[in-house]
């Protein structure tokens, strides 16, 4: 008996073939950082005082982290190792949505920071690298005198 040169399904083949390529293309690096569904998911923000950024990697090993910053561009390398086990020749995966391998994340930073005073923490999954302004930057109140003054 002859075997099918398509899979069962050729309409569910054809949206997973689309969606994996249409990731490739949304993943192209730039100065910016990788684009949406990057892998780790990182929220930036800021006070007055540092910029705070958040990248979720569960299921990393921090050791495997490599956190670098030059030329105001703060870089996040690394490697999740897959979780689930590798097929056999008797067993088939069907799905596979979990990322698993290297990655690489790129940030450019602001001109007003201190890179010298990085600091970044790993704890349930999520890094957080707090990047301090420095302090010529931070504002400061300026006292008004009074033009009655000698």
């Amino acid at each position: 008996m002859a075997r099918s040169l398509f899979p069962r399904d050729l309409f569910a083949e054809l949206d997973r073939l689309q969606r994996g390529m249409q990731q490739r293309i949304d993943m192209t690096p730039s100065i910016r950082g990788l684009g949406r569904d990057g892998f780790p998911a990182i929220n930036v923000g800021g006070t007055p005082q540092s910029v705070e950024l958040y990248a979720f990697a569960p299921g990393v090993d921090p050791a495997s982290l490599d956190v670098q910053v030059e030329k105001g561009v703060l870089t996040i390398a690394g490697e999740r190792k897959p979780d689930t086990p590798q097929p056999d020749a008797k067993a088939t995966l069907h799905i596979e949505e979990r990322f698993a391998g290297r990655f690489r994340r790129v940030v450019s930073l602001p001109d007003d920071v201190d890179a010298a005073a990085i600091e970044a923490r790993y704890r349930n999954g999520v890094l957080h690298i707090s990047i301090p302004r420095q302090q010529a930057a931070q504002p400061r109140r300026i006292q008004i005198q009074s033009g009655d003054q000698p």
